[in-house]
């Protein structure tokens, strides 16, 4: 990987000064810039990442003070290291002033070429560990990313049915606890619909797996469609479905709302199969269960609602079944 040279930024007002800089720095490692006055300073501040700024004090208009104050006020530039480079180095309120506005350190006029140029490179040499460390963070906090992205994944596929999407078994059994236990004593209840479609067999053993695959993910689909938002569609496995049907206050809302979902997976299916497009159409015969309180097991509404489901299959098929 190409890394960058680091950039420094000379501020000085004086021609001369500046050449004189420009050959000090020539072995420095880094990319000189120059400016003259204290807004193209600031300018260039704002087109590029200085790893240090060597700043005139004495300016006319607006001073190294003021520069540097006005880079410490803007967030990205305040990190930026400021040398100050003055005949006054021997003025201890000269510099304190200048500590304050920011400045970490002071060379003194007439320069030393040795100090400057140490200096200098102690600077560089902590701006690149600084941007190494940045390097190194960023590449953590895209591992950590990732790894959070693959425990999601692995995550939602142990609990989702990889054809439609649905939850699977278990999730399925972990919500119907929870509407258990958020059922209120007094209030809408719930109920446990099993689902299974009449002709699937058919469809996957003419027309192929492919076919089958694609039909039960219209079947999801439909199904997501035809419940409300907090209701729970999950696919049990092969052509068996169940949905949790919350806010159930009476038998006959229940079993409309069932026999609707009957009616949508009834609707023809425009498929591809191993011998073209083809329609396909299926039923669903529907077992349904509603939850009689704390007294019920999980289990037992289960089984309430599979007995249903096998009434439905043995009045004929393409129907739906209240548990009795």
């Amino acid at each position: 990987m190409n890394v960058p040279l680091p950039k420094i930024l000379v501020v000085d007002d004086t021609p001369a000064n500046l050449v004189a800089m420009r050959h000090l720095l020539a072995d420095s490692g880094a990319d000189v810039h120059e400016a003259s006055s204290g807004n193209e300073a600031l300018a260039l501040c704002l087109d590029h990442e200085f790893a240090l700024i060597l700043l005139d004090v004495n300016m006319p208009d607006m001073d190294g003070f003021e520069v540097a104050f006005l880079i410490g006020e803007d967030e990205r530039l305040r990190e930026t290291p400021i040398i100050f480079v003055t005949a006054a180095y021997a003025d201890d309120i000269n510099r304190v002033r200048g500590y304050h506005f920011g400045a970490v350190d002071y060379i003194a006029k007439p320069i030393n070429d040795m100090i400057l140029q140490s200096k200098v490179r102690v600077f560089l040499e902590l701006y690149r560990a600084r941007a190494e460390l940045k390097d190194t963070l960023a590449a953590l906090r895209a591992e950590i990313a990732e790894r959070q992205r693959i425990e999601a994944q692995i995550r939602y596929q142990a609990t989702h049915d990889m054809l439609t999407g649905l939850p699977n078994r278990v999730l399925f059994h972990d919500r119907l606890v929870t509407a258990m236990q958020r059922v209120p004593r007094h209030g809408p209840g719930f109920a446990l619909a099993l689902l299974d479609i009449d002709g699937f067999k058919g469809v996957n053993d003419t027309h192929g797996h492919p076919a089958g695959d694609a039909l039960l993910k219209e079947i999801a689909v439909r199904l997501t469609e035809g419940v409300r938002a907090n209701d729970t569609v999950a696919r049990l496995g092969g052509d068996e479905f169940a949905v949790i049907l919350e806010d159930v206050s009476d038998g006959d809302s229940l079993l409309r709302r069932c026999e609707e979902l009957c009616q949508a997976l009834s609707r023809p299916y425009d498929l591809h199969g191993s011998k073209g497009r083809f329609e396909a159409r299926v039923s669903a015969s529907i077992g349904i269960a509603s939850w009689q309180g704390e007294a019920q097991s999980d289990e037992a509404l289960i089984q309430a609602a599979d007995r249903a489901l096998y009434r439905a299959k043995d009045e004929g098929k393409n129907r739906c079944v209240l548990a009795i």
